[in-house]
């Protein structure tokens, strides 16, 4: 054997992004027995098992984490070249994931700058906890995300860094030291509240929410107008016209983990483009770089030589 047919690699991410034989057949339009057929088939060529049938669910064996990394590396490169040979697509839609702090003038600078470049390309915007959008993506319903969590750093993540977490409040909000505290936050889904409440409980401090929104952003614009105190990364704080409160009032709040994650397969290159340009811009939102012209040339300067593989028109 001298060549792998990369339809069989294809089939195993697909089995291991989707973790189901079902999902993974419905994804690649085949009967789940094909997908089954498929998988048996490459661990046959390679001469070893690729999942653990002792684990539940799809769980990879030490030598099917390795085949699967150099798969998908494979399958990228194997892309890129048929996109090369074929024509570029009239019309191209980027569903992008944000997680509701993210939805700012951040993110509308850097995709007006990406379009001047890729002029053919449009946005489909959803807006929800990073959980969700983290599912949808890997159902293949979502191409990129751009999310906000209180958990361990995840290896299937393009990008991560830490943003410190701190108590925002309006201009004229005072904060009582023994009272309760007047809470604004998302809906429960968002980790900006699970970290807020989190925090006050394990304090012993007393709260009442005062104000929710379905974004963080829409929670600072009422904070802002003196609806209670916020959790927010301290880099949105002079964004969204906040201040900081005083750290001997409260309870110090974690770190929170930003991420952004881009889907598996297909053609990857624009996706991986646009989401270096945002981790950039976003990531300079901490070190309090000039905005906006830092966000268009950051954006502006994406190469452009491959096309975009069309997800809608």
């Amino acid at each position: 054997m001298t060549n792998i047919p990369t339809e069989l690699l294809r089939t195993l991410i697909a089995v291991v992004d989707l973790r189901s034989f079902t999902k993974a057949a419905h994804s690649l339009g085949v009967t789940q027995p094909a997908v089954s057929a498929q998988i048996k088939r490459l661990q046959m060529l390679l001469g070893s098992e690729l999942l653990d049938k002792s684990a539940p669910g799809v769980t990879l064996t030490p030598t099917g984490e390795l085949v699967v990394s150099y798969a998908r590396r494979l399958l990228q490169i194997n892309d890129q070249i048929l996109h090369l040979a074929g024509p570029r697509p009239t019309a191209q839609k980027i569903r992008l994931g944000i997680a509701g702090d993210f939805a700012s003038p951040l993110l509308a600078w850097t995709l007006a700058g990406f379009r001047t470049r890729w002029p053919d390309v449009s946005f489909d915007i959803r807006n929800a906890p990073g959980e969700v959008l983290l599912h949808e993506l890997r159902l293949g319903e979502l191409d990129l995300i751009v999310t906000l969590s209180g958990a361990k750093a995840d290896p299937d993540a393009r990008f991560q860094w830490n943003e410190e977490l701190v108590w925002a409040r309006g201009a004229s909000t005072r904060v009582d030291s023994t009272g309760a505290i007047p809470l604004a936050t998302c809906v429960e889904g968002c980790a900006l509240h699970r970290l807020a409440v989190s925090t006050l409980e394990r304090a012993g401090r007393d709260y009442h929410i005062v104000f929710t929104a379905p974004t963080a952003a829409e929670v600072a614009t009422a904070v802002a107008a003196g609806l209670g105190i916020m959790a927010l990364p301290r880099s949105r704080i002079a964004v969204a016209d906040l201040f900081p409160c005083d750290d001997r009032l409260l309870p110090r709040l974690p770190e929170i983990i930003c991420s952004i994650y881009v889907r598996e397969g297909g053609d990857r290159d624009a996706l991986e483009q646009l989401a270096n340009a945002l981790a950039e811009i976003l990531q300079s939102q901490r070190a309090s770089t000039p905005l906006p012209h830092r966000e268009i040339a950051l954006a502006g300067s994406v190469d452009a030589t491959l096309g975009l593989r069309a997800s809608g028109t």
